[in-house]
């Protein structure tokens, strides 16, 4: 029995444990469900509100539910760590894509203002559920990019309180007790943003900087109005003061929008228990005229988003009874859902592409006409731009495009901008005019006060350059006399890139090695514009339309001799040559003899290579701004005015106003030394004392740029603790003179013919004695006080245009010209055009010629092809081996060809690249790279042969090198001397090993041009070479030697000039302005004077004959340049890389130059090429035509005057221009006589013509004899025949000449003839 029941007990228990196992399955499985598998979510109420948590479970089921049009991301926290939710929703929400306009509605934005919440909640749940059943909803979320912020202030309202109506409990502002509508910045009232105190501002700015939202709304309560910018005014008056913005009626419509959507708002009339009389026309107000808001966001949003809001108050009480709200949704749920169909079915829309390709351009600015505010496209192209319905101008510009204006009605538009040049910026928002804004603060300081001796400054540099990357570049100019760099942080939103239209700006400090203020202020503004930038918008503002580059310290050498303490000592101040920097300069009047400092130099250089509109070179001693000029002739002290001495004025006062105790004008109070006083803070140089071989005079004597000196202190080397005072002084000051780079006018010079800018270009003020230049990408800026003025632009090749301009008090007015190109002339009569039609791909090659002429286009080539060899010498065998190996890995485009071979039968090889290179193409230009002329200088021939390589490689990769390739024939001779080359000593700089051939004949003296010149035969090197000059049909020669640093140019005959000096002298200057050292003009050789020119005649530099490149321009017909690569001759290979880096950019500038010049084709009436022309430049070279009757000939900028010649044609001659910036001008030489004559061939007709000729001769021949015969038969005989000699010579003249005289003569002549008058005849 016991067992039974022990059996049934367990037969039990395994039934139970049965069971119980099938529950936990069960359950578990219920748990594994999904969300919307497990149970709907409760359907709404709309009487509760929703707190914190319940939000955010909420807003996380609603987007795991609905995640096909909803996803909810968090844009940042509030002061106590609350997440910022924001629910997106559209089609696919995680990505995003062109033609979906953006909308956002901000709710809760003061934490005891709720139904916004709600109602906003009632939204997303409306959207959600209803997409896919409603048309209209669908139609919404499908077509808008929206987004949904429910609460902006979660930390309030959880301190709020329900049934609380007039805000009196705590929970309006942030848990710091931020109001968050009163601490955006503003445009006229200086707001601190603090990201600590204030998260939930600073989280939203971003969000709206990154965004480009179209349209939004700002939910609020206390009334019920619709509420447009602007918030506040100028004045600041409580109430009363209409504040208009540029889209004011915009405003007023979409106000109107939602106020008439709601039945409450629509009357005006909202009888709310705090001030029952208060009414709105039409349920709208303008801000400011209601009361005055400084910090709102929705002017925000306007100025610096691009984004139009409006602030919708939508209940008398703040925080009403939960029961309450199903009414306010009802209120406010079509007034909701109106006003945001408003961002997709008014104004214009549509893309922004590139012409050539279609590419979207980002960032493109849609400008209409008499309304200032712009509006940009997003990184797809896509733009939006909201207007009442009407006409309107609209201007599309998008840096390095041609700009379009059309007028358009409301519709979608597509705008197509032709592009110009490869590449362009990109920008973040677009920052306001002068006239719209004032400037935001930020409160965010540097903590790095200190004093920096070098090392330390260059850590600080290398760490702010990493840290902020994205807005930084750290370069270095040069080097001090001790080997320091110079170096310069550049501060942009695009760093390392010059944008079109973008003003750059420079500070330099520490230029007198004691005056260590300058020094430390300016990394204290490069560490606050880093930490500022993004938060600030002010700082955004300014990183984003201004290219800011800053030098802390000119003089490091004198920096570290110096001493703490100093208040007016000397040490340190000059360099280590002991030269004064601020003396060193050349000056207008040739005063200053000292020779130029490399810290000099290196400024220079770095001056003349940016477009630099604006500097200050920050000094110490005393406290004042000074501005040129500097000096005068008589070099006593009086003012000496330049012709901006006006805009001097101006930014020195901007300056000096920002400092009150610089203002005040007293600078040195309480030291006796010093008892100087100047008005208002700023003084005339030469007026103050004369200073000669300064850098501002300089500045603005020899750049674009305006410069003015700044003394921040009497003390030039005070004590660390003092720092942040001048920090504190000196802020607002070096932000405001910033600012001034933006006064004035401003604007681009477009060619009408193609649109693109036009470098160069010469702007000038009639009342100004002082022209400023156009940029490579043909913008320019002109700093100028307000006022009506007379600007004219011109351009070599252009017709010059003029026109007037209003300079408005604050900003920049923005004056575009465009000039019409002077057009050739053929034989002293203007054509319209000689150009002949292009096609597509040859306008394509021709934009990126400009750009590679660009300021920053080669140095994007080179940064898109990096090179990684291992530099070593190589012998012949390797060269040779490495030749080959070039020709087998790329056969496709490099062919090989021996020349011949040297004394000791070693190849002279010549390498092609090009597309095609066992084809002769004559329409394509030919450049020759010559080196290792003379063996014991061997660079050369390295340099060469990492170009090549570098050249095969990236075939095919990179597209302009293709392109280049695709387009030239290049030769290169990697070296003409390898006997030379075999006997030369590595390591040793000036040995003569090798130098000459095995017969010591120094092959550059070994060119002669003809036989009767020579004493001998050339040697078999130079036979190899001079056949292949005398092929002809190269455009461009450059040969590379050693032992210095510069270019020179024929002729090397010191007796003879050459006749295309210009030209050559301008090839020349090109490769050197593209190396890294040689354009400052210092070789930096041993025992070699500074040069303020990089470029030589070559008869000042050697003094030979018979030399290479002359003879490659008098018998080869082609320019050539010699390039010194290093100052010693066989350096260490070690070195090899450096002086690669140092040539790539001019090697490279040399295959875009040989496309420059002018070219074209020869031909006859009926279009036949003619071959051998001569083509005569400026009555001097000659060039001639090839197979096709090409030809191609390089000349140096500016109009020139070009002749045809030909055989059996009539001469004819144009003008053209040549551009430094441009392709060669492609133009079409037409010889007007036609090559027939009677529809016979020339040649037929002048043979017959010929042979006719010689026929008529021997007929009249023969009749003269006869005629003279038969007048030997006179009847008186001999002595008759002397008597009247005269008259029978007479008559055999007359005959001749067949005169009736002579025909009557023979007609009466008596005809017998006697046996003696036979006989005396044949005597005869």
């Amino acid at each position: 029995m016991s067992g039974q029941r022990g059996s049934n007990l367990c037969s039990s228990h395994k039934l139970s444990l049965l069971v119980l196992s099938m529950l936990v399955v069960f359950i578990s499985s219920i748990n594994s469900l999904p969300l919307d598998e497990q149970s709907e979510l409760e359907p709404e109420t709309y009487s509760k509100y929703y707190n914190y948590d319940q939000l955010t479970d909420l807003l996380k089921s609603l987007a795991q539910k609905y995640a096909n049009i909803a996803n909810l991301t968090s844009i940042g926290r509030s002061v106590e760590n609350r997440e910022l939710w924001v629910m997106r929703i559209t089609r696919d929400p995680t990505a995003d894509g062109p033609g979906k306009p953006k909308f956002k509605y901000v709710g809760n934005m003061h934490g005891d203002e709720t139904v916004s919440r709600q109602v906003l909640i009632y939204l997303l749940e409306y959207l959600l559920e209803k997409y896919g059943e409603e048309p209209r909803v669908t139609e919404l979320v499908d077509s808008t990019d929206i987004y949904i912020m429910p609460s902006m202030n979660p930390d309030g309202f959880e301190k709020s309180k329900e049934e609380d109506c007039m805000g009196k409990d705590e929970g309006r502002n942030n848990a710091k007790n931020i109001d968050l509508n009163r601490s955006f910045p503003d445009q006229f009232e200086e707001i601190h943003v603090n990201a600590e105190e204030m998260p939930e501002v600073v989280a939203v700015m971003r969000w709206i900087l990154q965004n480009k939202f179209v349209l939004s709304g700002n939910l609020h309560g206390g009334t019920v109005v619709a509420s447009y910018p602007f918030d506040d005014s100028a004045a600041h008056d409580n109430e009363g003061t209409y504040s208009r913005s540029p889209d004011d009626a915009l405003f007023r419509y979409l106000a109107r929008v939602y106020a008439e959507n709601n039945p409450v708002m629509k009357t005006g009339q909202p009888k709310c228990e705090e001030n029952i009389n208060e009414t709105f026309k039409d349920g709208i107000t303008n801000g400011a005229k209601w009361y005055d808001v400084a910090g709102g966001m929705q002017d925000f949003n306007y100025l610096k988003g691009g984004c139009l809001e409006i602030t919708m108050e939508l209940s008398c009480c703040k925080y009403p009874p939960s029961t309450q709200l199903k009414t306010e949704w009802d209120n406010n749920r079509e007034a909701l859902l109106a006003y945001m169909e408003k961002v997709i079915h008014i104004g214009v829309r549509g893309f922004v592409r590139a012409a050539r390709n279609d590419a979207p351009l980002a960032d493109a600015v849609i400008m209409v006409a008499g309304i200032n505010h712009k509006v940009s496209t997003s990184r797809f192209g896509d733009y939006y731009r909201l207007l009442l319905p009407g006409t309107y101008n609209i201007t599309v510009l998008a840096p390095g495009y041609v700009w379009y204006i059309f007028m358009r009605e409301n519709c979608m538009c597509g705008f197509y901008i032709l592009r110009t040049v490869l590449w362009f910026s990109y920008i973040i928002w677009l920052g306001l005019t002068a006239d719209e804004e004032k400037d935001s603060r930020v409160t965010v300081q540097p903590q790095d006060f200190r004093h920096h001796h070098y090392n330390d400054m260059e850590l600080f540099l290398q760490k702010f350059s990493s840290e902020y990357s994205s807005i930084t570049r750290l370069y270095s100019i040069g080097k001090s006399v001790q080997e320091r760099s110079l170096w310069v942080m550049e501060i942009s939103n695009n760093p390392g890139v010059h944008e079109f239209g973008e003003p750059e700006f420079k500070y330099i400090g520490n230029m007198h090695g004691n005056e260590v203020v300058g020094r430390e202020l300016l990394l204290n503004l490069i560490e606050y514009l880093c930490h500022n930038y993004g938060t600030d918008p002010e700082i955004t503002q300014l990183i984003n339309s201004t290219r800011i580059h800053i030098m802390p310290s000119m003089n490091p050498d004198g920096y570290e001799v110096s001493q703490e303490g100093d208040i007016s000592g000397v040490q340190g101040r000059n360099n280590t040559n002991n030269y004064d920097l601020n003396r060193n300069f050349p000056d207008r009047f040739n005063f200053v003899t000292d020779p130029r400092q490399p810290e000099t130099l290196a400024v220079m250089n770095w001056a003349k290579s940016y477009p630099f509109v604006l500097s200050a070179n920050l000094h110490g001693g005393s406290l004042v701004v000074n501005y040129p000029f500097d000096d005068n002739p008589d070099n006593v002290s009086r003012y000496s005015k330049s012709s901006d001495d006006d805009v001097f004025r101006m930014v020195a006062l901007a300056y000096s106003q920002e400092s009150s105790q610089m203002y005040d004008g007293h600078s040195c109070k309480g030291m006796d030394l010093y008892q100087e006083y100047f008005k208002d803070g700023i003084t005339n140089g030469a007026e103050w004392y004369n200073v000669h071989g300064g850098m501002q005079d300089w500045n603005y004597i020899n750049t674009n740029c305006f410069e003015v000196t700044i003394e921040l202190g009497c003390y030039k080397y005070p004590p660390a603790a003092d720092l942040p005072k001048y920090w504190e002084r000196n802020r607002r000051s070096l932000l405001q003179y910033i600012h001034q780079v933006h006064r004035g006018v401003k604007g681009v010079v477009i060619d009408s013919k193609d649109g693109s800018g036009i470098a160069n270009a010469t702007i000038t003020v009639d009342t100004i004695n002082h022209p400023i230049t156009s940029n490579a990408a043909g913008d320019y800026w002109r700093l100028l006080v307000p006022g009506k003025y007379h600007l004219t632009a011109s351009a070599q090749g252009y017709s010059s245009v003029s026109t007037f301009v209003n300079v408005p008090k604050e900003g920049v007015e923005s004056v575009n010209f465009t000039l019409n190109r002077i057009h050739s002339y053929t034989n002293g009569q203007t054509t319209e055009d000689t150009t002949p039609v292009l096609d597509p791909t040859v306008k394509e090659f021709q934009s990126l010629i400009k750009q590679l002429s660009g300021e920053s286009g080669l140095d994007k080539l080179i940064k898109d092809t990096p090179t990684q060899s291992s530099f070593r010498y190589r012998r012949y065998s390797e060269v040779s081996e490495f030749l080959r190996g070039l020709t087998l890995n790329f056969p496709e485009i490099t062919s090989l060809q021996s020349l011949g071979q040297s004394v000791e039968f070693r190849t002279i090889w010549a390498l092609e690249i090009s597309n095609n290179p066992k084809v002769q193409e004559p329409s394509e230009p030919k450049i020759r790279f010559v080196a290792g002329i003379h063996g014991n200088a061997p660079v050369g021939t390295e340099l060469l042969l990492e170009f090549a390589a570098s050249l095969c490689i990236n075939y095919g990769k990179n597209a302009a090198i293709t392109r280049l390739i695709n387009e030239t024939r290049i030769v290169i001779l990697p070296s003409i001397n390898p006997d030379g080359r075999e006997l030369a000593k590595e390591k040793d700089c000036t040995s003569t090993a090798g130098k000459t051939n095995v017969h010591s004949k120094d092959l550059d003296n070994d060119f002669f041009g003809n036989a009767s010149q020579r004493a001998a035969e050339p040697q078999p090197e130079t036979r190899a070479v001079m056949d292949l000059i005398q092929e002809r049909g190269f455009t461009l020669s450059v040969a590379l030697d050693g032992g210095s640093v510069l270019v020179t140019y024929p002729y090397d005959k010191p007796v003879q000039s050459v006749e295309n000096a210009d030209t050559l002298r301008y090839l020349a200057t090109v490769y050197a302005n593209h190396h890294a050292k040689m354009h400052s003009g210092d070789t930096g050789c041993p025992n070699s004077q500074s040069m303020l020119i990089s470029s030589i005649h070559t008869s000042s530099f050697l003094k030979q004959q018979f030399i290479f490149s002359d003879f490659s321009v008098d018998f080869g017909h082609c320019p050539e340049i010699t390039v010194y690569t290093s100052c010693c001759l066989f350096p260490p290979a070690e070195m090899l890389p450096t002086l690669w880096a140092e040539n790539r950019k001019s090697l490279l500038s040399m295959l875009v130059e040989v496309h420059k010049g002018v070219r074209g084709v020869v031909k006859d009436k009926n279009g036949k090429p003619i071959v051998g022309a001569i083509i005569v430049l400026n009555g001097g070279v000659r060039v001639f035509t090839s197979e096709g009757g090409y030809f191609h000939a390089l000349l140096a900028p500016g109009l020139h005057n070009i002749e045809a010649v030909a055989d059996g044609y009539q001469q004819q001659s144009q003008k053209v221009s040549v551009s430094p910036f441009e392709a060669a001008n492609s133009i079409i030489i037409q010889f007007d006589m036609e090559n027939d004559i009677f529809g016979l061939p020339r040649e037929l007709v002048v043979a017959s013509a010929a042979a006719a000729m010689t026929a008529l001769v021997v007929t009249a021949c023969i009749i003269w004899c006869v005629c003279s015969a038969k007048s030997n038969r006179q009847k008186d005989g001999f002595h008759r025949l002397r008597q009247h000699r005269d008259d029978y010579d007479d008559e055999i003249r007359l005959m001749s000449m067949g005169s009736k005289k002579s025909l009557l003569s023979h007609e009466f002549q008596d005809e017998s003839e006697s046996e003696e008058d036979t006989l005396y005849t044949n005597k005869l």
